[in-house]
């Protein structure tokens, strides 16, 4: 005795994903690994015991001003450095803490050497650059002083 066997319908070849097909599957795909569920900031982000605060707010709202003020607060965080633009410690100069703080910002950081060298020589006449008169001081507290003139000036005149 014969059995009558059902036979399926051949399959045709699947057809070719288009473009909309493609992305749609990525889309679901990464659907599926991110884990949406919330967390907390305080579970991912960690800060040493013993690292420093957040500086306070500039007092001044001058672009100049505020950038010698951040200069100061890096000169004094970093070290200063008499001689050259850095040493192996961190420690800077007052030229190299404004370039640093301007961040790219050449015209601002050229700006605010310029008023530094300005209260740098209304006090010391015969200082003819920034580097030579620093190079000249046996302490920072003649540059840290210089940088807060240079910003009360330039707050005061707006610059």
């Amino acid at each position: 005795m014969k059995t009558a066997t059902a036979h399926a319908p051949a399959a045709s070849p699947p057809r070719p994903l288009s473009f909309d097909d493609r992305l749609a599957l990525a889309a679901l795909a990464v659907d599926a690994r991110t884990d949406t569920a919330p967390f907390d900031l305080a579970d991912v982000i960690r800060v040493p015991a013993d690292s420093p605060q957040p500086a306070a707010p500039s007092p001044y709202s001058s672009p100049i001003a505020d950038l010698l003020h951040r200069a100061r607060i890096r000169l004094e965080t970093a070290g200063w450095c008499r001689t050259a633009l850095h040493d192996e410690s961190g420690a800077v100069c007052p030229i190299r803490a404004i370039r640093l703080e301007a961040r790219g910002r050449r015209d601002l950081a050229d700006d605010a050497c310029i008023a530094l060298l300005a209260a740098i020589q209304r006090d010391f006449p015969t200082a003819e650059t920034i580097p030579s008169w620093n190079a000249q001081q046996s302490s920072p507290a003649p540059v840290l002083l210089a940088l807060d003139n240079a910003a009360r000036h330039a707050a005061t005149h707006n610059q």
